[in-house]
């Protein structure tokens, strides 16, 4: 959708507008957001994000903002934008300070087990790469299925196949992914 199409839309039916705008953007800023805040923030933290995001989109628009072109990079760079500021908002809550200087005590609990971490890390690149090495549709189905949750149906009418196909393509997927993961040295 670009921004001549949408301010005609607008015009007939702004709850429409905003719904198919909505509808084409909300899986791309879902992802920027998720990205940006995966390590820090929990999804009903993400889901607010988002909903801001497309707050201030509407508001420019609707606004009378003068965006003619593709607005995929405008609503990319608010994503982004407003994800960073969450982050942010975040992390400061999270850090704390404390002075060296005085002579009370100071009980921080740090619960962040690193080696947990970095295992965590260690684990989700590899996946991520033997998933990237499937291979086309099967890397496009599992990306689908399993990180934006969508249904055997909806991806099969996605990459025109049938649910069945999906399915069985999704579940060789899976044995080959768990086979390289071990062979890499990871546990199921």
């Amino acid at each position: 959708m670009n921004g001549n199409v949408y301010k005609s839309l607008c015009k007939k039916s702004p709850h429409k507008a905003h719904s198919l705008l909505f509808g084409e953007y909300s899986s791309y800023v879902f992802t920027v957001v998720h990205n940006r805040l995966r390590s820090c923030a929990g999804r009903e933290d993400i889901e607010e994000c988002v909903s801001d995001v497309f707050a201030d989109v509407f508001r420019v628009l609707d606004g009378g903002g003068g965006i003619d072109g593709d607005l995929t990079a405008y609503i990319g760079a608010i994503a982004k934008r407003r994800a960073i500021d969450r982050y942010r908002k975040l992390h400061a809550v999270k850090t704390r300070s404390v002075s060296l200087l005085s002579d009370e005590p100071h009980d921080i609990a740090d619960d962040t087990d690193i080696a947990k971490r970095a295992e965590d890390d260690e684990l989700c690149r590899a996946l991520w790469n033997e998933v990237a090495a499937l291979g086309e549709p099967d890397t496009t189905i599992i990306i689908q299925k399993y990180y934006f949750g969508k249904t055997s149906s909806q991806i099969a009418s996605a990459l025109s196949m049938t649910p069945t196909n999906v399915r069985s393509r999704c579940a060789r997927a899976i044995k080959k992914l768990r086979e390289a993961l071990q062979k890499s040295g990871f546990d199921s």
